[in-house]
């Protein structure tokens, strides 16, 4: 019996079986690591994270936190002789509070139905990446996820109130509370959210959610130029408004989309089968779409202005007539990704600028493509400057050096506008050789002593983030 079953978890919860070891190993972001996961650990209680962790700390064996892997900066994918420690069974809600308007969840939950529970008191949970659907929430705060609402209600860590943690040794703790204010010693809570699984192992959290909006309104509108679009998401902000989503997508993305969304209609006879595409009626000629959305008592009101100002830029602008007509204007970039994926091996980048220069970075992202032949698609949160400019290896293209240089001439560009590295994906592996250029070598080295402080044995998630 292997020296990894030691931790004596239950029959059924700690697999060597090498197709259960396959499907733990990667995440979404296209880092292959070498060599192959001692096992998987399928923890199904607090216990069971507590044993595995005594005998990584024992044995001196890395660990590798995992939910539904659909990390996009390496950070949860599992290197050689680790173990993954999968917590999707760990996936209970324990409670839902109208009158604290706070949710308790362990980490295995998946962001979707955490909001849907939410939705039968009357509330929500504000957080909302593109992998909702499949994504967890024990994901999502190690990574400090964003998403498509975040222009109005912030990233992940905006509504985590507080924490249950195992440290490296096996020890439970609490970190936070329940109540909206508390500044009692550090704040630990927060500390913990962005930390990728290098800090401890979250097992339960306690989340803030918020009333469901009114009301919602949804505009779309195309544009001949990206920084055409830009100047009009800048000009609706300027305005005072604060629309819940402001998502924006370059022409390249769009072919990607409506590519997709024709092979999979083909010969059933959809709309998109027939041409029509998947994002209404497109000029042939836009270089760029964004969408729109308002909520909140105003909506509609809010929805009107924002109407008008994108107009003073755009080719053709409307506004989404029913809920279904916006829910399918929203899932259009959600599927954004799927689409790229499908043209070859992606590497998903996750820069952030300041607003006012979202559309030069854009624009060079543009350039940046040109230069290295490197097919490059870019969406972004528009109106907090959180760009996603995607770089595609085509099929039978490795990741050669002009796909890296690229790379580097987009983390330099970011950084050199005022920016970061990432925004809300995580450092994981696929960032972490430019981490100094941002942070600075002294600002480097403390982080890397407080690291050491959590976990002094370098067991979790060991050459990931700093």
């Amino acid at each position: 019996m292997s020296a990894l079953r030691e931790p004596a978890l239950p029959d059924g919860e700690f697999s060597t079986d090498p197709e259960v070891v396959a499907a733990h190993r990667l995440d979404r972001s296209g880092w292959l690591p070498e060599g192959t996961p001692a096992g998987v650990a399928l923890a199904r209680s607090v216990a069971d994270v507590q044993a595995v962790l005594r005998h990584a700390r024992a044995t001196a064996t890395p660990v590798v936190v995992r939910g539904a892997g659909t990390g996009l900066s390496g950070g949860a994918a599992a290197t050689g002789g680790s173990i993954v420690l999968d917590l999707t069974r760990l996936n209970r809600i324990t409670e839902i509070s109208a009158e604290d308007q706070l949710a308790v969840a362990e980490p295995g939950v998946v962001t979707a139905d955490l909001d849907r529970a939410a939705a039968a008191a009357g509330l929500r949970y504000a957080p909302d990446p593109a992998s909702a659907a499949i994504s967890t929430i024990g994901g999502n705060i190690a990574t400090n996820a964003g998403g498509l609402r975040c222009a109005k209600y912030g990233v992940t860590r905006d509504s985590v109130l507080g924490l249950d943690v195992v440290l490296a040794d096996g020890e439970l703790i609490s970190t936070g509370r329940r109540t909206v204010k508390g500044v009692a010693g550090y704040d630990l809570t927060s500390l913990f959210v962005g930390s990728e699984g290098t800090l401890g192992v979250i097992v339960s959290a306690v989340l803030k959610l918020r009333p469901r909006p009114a009301a919602t309104a949804t505009v779309a509108a195309y544009f001949d130029e990206v920084a055409s679009a830009v100047r009009a998401v800048n000009d609706v902000v300027a305005a005072g408004l604060q629309p819940a989503v402001a998502e924006l997508l370059d022409a390249a993305t769009l072919a990607a989309i409506e590519e997709a969304e024709a092979a999979a209609g083909a010969g059933t006879g959809t709309e998109a089968a027939a041409g029509g595409g998947p994002v209404g009626h497109k000029p042939s000629a836009a270089g760029a779409f964004v969408l729109v959305q308002t909520d909140g008592p105003a909506a509609v009101a809010e929805a009107e202005q924002v109407f008008h100002l994108l107009a003073r830029h755009a080719t053709s602008v409307s506004a989404a007539d029913t809920e279904a007509e916006a829910e399918r204007l929203l899932a259009v970039r959600r599927r954004a990704l799927p689409a790229l994926e499908r043209r070859g091996r992606v590497l998903i980048e996750d820069v952030a600028v300041p607003r006012s220069r979202l559309a030069e970075a854009v624009t060079e992202v543009q350039a940046i493509s040109r230069r290295f032949a490197v097919p490059v698609f870019t969406m972004a949160h528009a109106a907090d400057g959180n760009l996603h400019p995607i770089i595609v290896a085509e099929h039978g293209r490795e990741l050669d050096e002009d796909v890296w240089a690229a790379a580097d001439a987009i983390f330099g560009m970011a950084l050199r506008l005022g920016g970061t590295l990432t925004g809300e994906h995580g450092v994981g592996v696929l960032k972490r050789r430019w981490l100094v250029d941002e942070l600075g070598e002294r600002n480097l080295a403390l982080q890397r002593q407080l690291r050491s402080v959590f976990d002094p044995a370098g067991i979790l998630n060991p050459g990931k983030a700093v």
